[in-house]
């Protein structure tokens, strides 16, 4: 059976080789393609389940940004900034020739998405947004600043799995252990040394410890960029990273806009979730 999708790489403007996962769809699709884009610490494995769903009808390309997962470690690390990654990214779709796409973008990502369509509105057919909006609670980075960049290591999947529990059960507090498990085979890998290890360079909390790096100022001229697009929110109920007031205002500011909340998860969801799924089929479906 053929692999569901083709590593493949790109080149940034500072000369680094950044890989993306390309699922080709169809051959002669004529739906329009889907940009995924990942969170902080994440890769392209957290979009594996979503992208295999909607490859049979359209290509859909999940880019690692630079310092995670296949892609290059940055020499620089005031390069690991949104703005920087926008660039790299741009850099992408111009050398594939995409001008008009959709996008879905988690926590991080969903930042990105919003500077992309400042900077070239008009571009984007639909947008998901999971767990994150123009405001960016202070709650929420401050727990991720708790552990980003920390470098641990584990003996085995299960003492992995069991760390993520203990850093992040309260976002997500119904897991069992082969959730927990799930999600470790996500976010680490199995190092040189035979310990396993996350999948990012941990040089990534230097510069989101410095101001207006983890959330760039003034999102919500960045988010008027959107108004009128067909646009998904995937909010987690337990979410310390948007706000019920940021939902609320989102929503008036773009009344195209659906929200699905995940009861009982915080900080991100899967987008696995069966009504998560459901919805971004739905929101692309109608899109084109």
């Amino acid at each position: 059976m053929a692999a569901a999708y083709e590593d493949r790489f790109w080149t940034s403007s500072d000369g680094l080789n950044l890989h993306y996962r390309n699922y080709p769809g169809p051959e002669a699709g004529e739906k329009l393609p889907v940009l995924c884009m990942h969170g902080l610490t994440r890769n392209a494995r957290d979009f594996a389940a979503l992208a295999e769903s909607l490859a049979p009808t359209r290509r859909v390309i999940v880019t690692e940004m630079r310092g995670r997962g296949m892609s290059d470690y940055a020499p620089d690390s005031d390069t690991y900034t949104p703005l920087v990654y926008v660039q790299d990214v741009e850099k992408l779709l111009e050398e594939q020739g995409i001008t008009r796409f959709a996008v879905i973008g988690t926590s991080m990502g969903g930042l990105m998405a919003m500077l992309m369509a400042a900077g070239k509105p008009g571009r984007m057919s639909a947008v998901v947004m999971n767990d994150i909006g123009p405001v960016v609670e202070t709650e929420g980075l401050s727990r991720i600043s708790g552990y980003v960049g920390q470098g641990r290591s584990y003996p085995t999947w299960v003492h992995a799995a069991r760390g993520l529990q203990e850093a992040h059960g309260a976002a997500f507090p119904g897991y069992d252990l082969d959730q927990w498990l799930e999600m470790a085979k996500r976010t680490m890998v199995v190092s040189q040394n035979g310990r396993i290890v996350f999948d990012y360079d941990m040089a990534i909390a230097e510069p989101f410890a410095k101001p207006g790096n983890a959330a760039p100022a003034n999102l919500w001229a960045a988010f008027a960029a959107l108004a009128g697009v067909p646009m998904l929110l995937v909010r987690g109920g337990l979410s310390d990273l948007i706000s019920a007031d940021t939902v609320r205002q989102m929503g008036e500011a773009n009344p195209a806009m659906r929200t699905v909340t995940v009861p009982g998860v915080g900080h991100a969801p899967t987008l696995d979730e069966p009504e998560v799924r459901a919805a971004i089929h739905a929101l692309l479906d109608a899109a084109e």
